[in-house]
């Protein structure tokens, strides 16, 4: 499996995936690290086929205004 790791967690999750063989980066590994914008964070999770690990809400009601938007 593949995970993003978001800016409120620690680097050191990422350690614990790795260990376990997953696939997985953490914003400070992007170009513009814990400052990369959750709109390109997202964009990466959907490219990359890679589950988003957040404690930001933010993804989860954009997500829910989404969906509203579609049904």
């Amino acid at each position: 499996m593949k995970f993003l790791i978001d800016a409120q967690l620690p680097q050191s999750l990422k350690q614990l995936f790795l260990e376990n063989e997953h696939d997985c980066i953490h914003t400070l590994d992007l170009p513009f690290g814990n400052l990369t914008p959750d709109k390109i964070i997202n964009k990466i999770s959907i490219e990359e086929n890679r589950i988003l690990i957040t404690k930001d809400s933010d993804f989860f009601t954009a997500l829910l205004l989404k969906m509203n938007r579609i049904n």
